[in-house]
């Protein structure tokens, strides 16, 4: 779990170095091999006020575990993978927390993935993210299309998304937390 605590000189500067973008690494223990994961990164407006609180954000790798219930049913419960292959479905996991005394408006979190990353979908009970395929521009995965080697374009699809991002409607209270969650696999 990578935690990085922003404090209000970044959160009100609506740019972030390119340091904080590519900060973390996931370790070799719970890879096959060591993926970078970028931290998410949270930045405020410009107008903010510059007593605003930081923002902590924890960002976490799970993977889905089945179990038979006695019941018959099947639970699935969410743990940290031990070691991941390719192919196997990871759910990323993006959890904000204001410990400030402020209110903080406009946040954004936005989480580059890996290469060896492959999006697939919103987590059950997440919002959907705004996707981009180059880190500019962002929208629905199906609004977005790709330029092709020859100079044509094709619609996107999940393997094309490098970046996912949340936008918060309502400014994050002090002391409130969240968080979104997004399902991918290892390519």
């Amino acid at each position: 779990m990578k935690m990085r605590r922003l404090p209000a000189a970044v959160l009100t500067a609506g740019r972030l170095p390119a340091a904080v973008l590519t900060a973390g690494r996931l370790s070799a223990a719970i890879m096959a091999a060591a993926i970078p994961l970028a931290s998410p990164v949270a930045a405020g407006p410009a107008r903010q006020a510059p007593a605003a609180g930081p923002l902590e954000i924890t960002s976490s790798m799970m993977v889905e575990q089945r179990s038979a219930a006695a019941d018959g049913t099947t639970r699935v419960a969410l743990v940290k993978p031990a070691r991941v292959s390719p192919g196997d479905r990871i759910v990323f996991v993006l959890a904000y927390h204001n410990i400030g005394r402020q209110p903080l408006s406009d946040v954004v979190l936005a989480n580059p993935l890996p290469r060896a990353i492959g999006y697939r979908s919103a987590s059950p009970g997440s919002p959907a993210p705004e996707v981009s395929v180059d880190g500019k521009t962002y929208g629905a995965l199906a609004s977005l299309r790709v330029r092709a080697l020859d100079g044509s374009t094709r619609a996107a699809n999940p393997d094309d998304v490098t970046h996912v991002r949340w936008r918060l409607a309502s400014p994050v209270a002090p002391g409130s937390q969240g968080q979104f969650a997004f399902q991918a696999v290892l390519k």
